[in-house]
């Protein structure tokens, strides 16, 4: 598994950014993705998933309405648009495969990317 995140960078509060994630000899419509971060001095937090058929999407609590989660089947990339953006959302954005078992998400975090940046502040 080969990912490949993009599309970070600093941001005043209330801005947007669209990250991307490109998968190289690795096919995401076959697949359960998510995307999660990792804020300074904190652990791996789940974000958002959107399932293989592209019809189902979710989100955790704090990003709900903000952030959209979807993907282009045809260039192999997966997106997650941010809007309205919060100093709390300052993090390292990573996508990874996942699966869903017994009503919750597992990621896969070991095939994650290397991660794009996200800086919210004022």
């Amino acid at each position: 598994v080969q990912l490949v995140e993009s599309g970070g960078g600093s941001v005043q509060p209330g801005g947007s950014l669209r990250l991307s994630c490109a998968g190289a000899g690795f096919i995401l419509s076959n697949h359960h993705m998510s995307w999660v971060r990792q804020a300074p001095g904190k652990g791996l937090e789940w974000v958002s998933s959107i399932n293989s058929g592209g019809g189902t999407t979710d989100y955790t609590d704090s990003v709900k309405g903000r952030f959209t989660i979807s993907r282009d089947t045809a260039i192999n990339t997966l997106y997650l648009q941010m809007n309205n953006l919060k100093p709390e959302d300052t993090a390292v954005y990573y996508c990874a495969p996942s699966l869903w078992y017994g009503n919750a998400w597992y990621v896969d975090f070991a095939s994650r990317g290397q991660g794009t940046q996200v800086t919210v502040s004022s």
